[in-house]
């Protein structure tokens, strides 16, 4: 029993360890983090109905305690995952090819050899170290409180409008926003290729929802700060 089980523990690590394995891994965790940014975008829309809806929105997520710091750890292995297993390919695919990245050949639609394909390694770990940035701005950043309906609440909202006011900020997190679109557009549709779920019919369908995907997220986040910054916001 317990070989079986070490046998078995064996085969899983390699396959994971596989170019196959890797891909399928990182085409897992993309999935799951294009949920999250599409689920994400909506709460932040909230923002344009009121600074107390955005606030309510905000203050539920807290509430649910001990569920959404297993959400968050979840997350957290999610995009470790999907970067590491990132930098492990494209190191792998540097060292395959004799020429590195010097050459590409075009090999047509739907190959995707393209802006986003090329740059999916570079827009990775910017769109990380911006997370890190985001999460020091907005999760552990300056607390205020507000009162909503009677019940204190962190006004987040307040330091969002707050942050926007600042063109560095504001036009960094623009340019980000549009690299974000960028990593999804071909991402989403190579997500799918390494799962095995591609066939010469679907290839147009998920490419261009995986477009449609790119455009919304990436237009669904930008939107925020620059109508902040050009109007006041909230305020």
């Amino acid at each position: 029993m317990k070989t079986d089980t070490v046998q078995k523990a064996s085969a899983i690590r390699s396959l994971f360890s596989s170019p196959v394995g890797k891909k399928v891994l990182t085409g897992i965790t993309g999935l799951g983090l294009t949920l999250f940014v599409l689920m994400h975008v909506s709460g932040n829309l909230s923002y344009f109905k009121s600074s107390d809806a955005y606030n309510t929105y905000s203050h539920f997520l807290l509430s649910l305690g001990p569920l959404l710091y297993a959400v968050e750890l979840g997350l957290v292995a999610f995009f470790a995952v999907h970067a590491v297993q990132g930098i492990r390919i494209f190191l792998g695919k540097r060292k395959a090819r004799a020429h590195g990245y010097k050459t590409y050949a075009s090999k047509g639609k739907p190959s995707m050899q393209s802006l986003s394909s090329r740059s999916m390694i570079v827009t990775g770990i910017l769109l990380l170290l911006f997370l890190l940035i985001h999460l020091k701005t907005f999760k552990y950043g300056a607390y205020y409180e507000t009162i909503v309906d009677g019940v204190p609440m962190r006004d987040l909202a307040r330091l969002l409008t707050e942050t926007f006011q600042s063109p560095f900020y504001t036009f960094g997190y623009v340019a980000i926003m549009v690299l974000l679109g960028i990593h999804l557009r071909h991402g989403f549709w190579s997500a799918f290729q390494s799962l095995g779920a591609m066939n010469p019919r679907l290839t147009p369908v998920v490419y261009g929802l995986g477009v449609a995907i790119a455009l919304i997220v990436a237009v669904g986040f930008l939107v925020l700060p620059l109508w902040i910054f050009f109007t006041g916001g909230n305020a």
